[in-house]
């Protein structure tokens, strides 16, 4: 099967492992400049970069699930806000104009992944 996996940042490996165990994901392979998480049929890689800002990063991804509000409701049992400000956070999945429920996370890097109901 064919597929793709984000490349996101982290300024700090232990620290994004920790939060992403959280929400279940477990790593697969870390070495000094990259990390793979993987959590169910998710993949997350992660390289090194420490001095990434969260307050200007861009980086962002979509993740595409089945069960878009029990992934929210982890969220918020892993101690994730539902703010609009400050980082890590997330927000409740709604529908959106084109019809699809969207929810967001934001993860302590400032990197946004967008919640997709599949």
């Amino acid at each position: 099967m064919d597929h793709a996996t984000p490349n996101l940042p982290s300024a700090d490996f232990d620290r994004t492992e920790r939060f992403y165990a959280g929400l279940g994901f477990a790593r697969s392979w870390r070495d000094e400049g990259w990390m793979i998480l993987k959590g169910g049929t998710v993949t997350l890689e992660f390289f090194s970069h420490p001095d990434v800002d969260p307050a200007t990063s861009w980086f962002s991804c979509c993740l595409r699930l089945d069960d878009v509000d029990a992934f929210y409701q982890t969220c918020l049992a892993a101690g994730i806000p539902d703010t609009r400000t400050g980082w890590p956070r997330v927000h409740s999945p709604r529908v959106e104009a084109w019809g699809g429920r969207v929810g967001a996370l934001i993860d302590p890097d400032g990197t946004l992944l967008r919640l997709i109901q599949n």
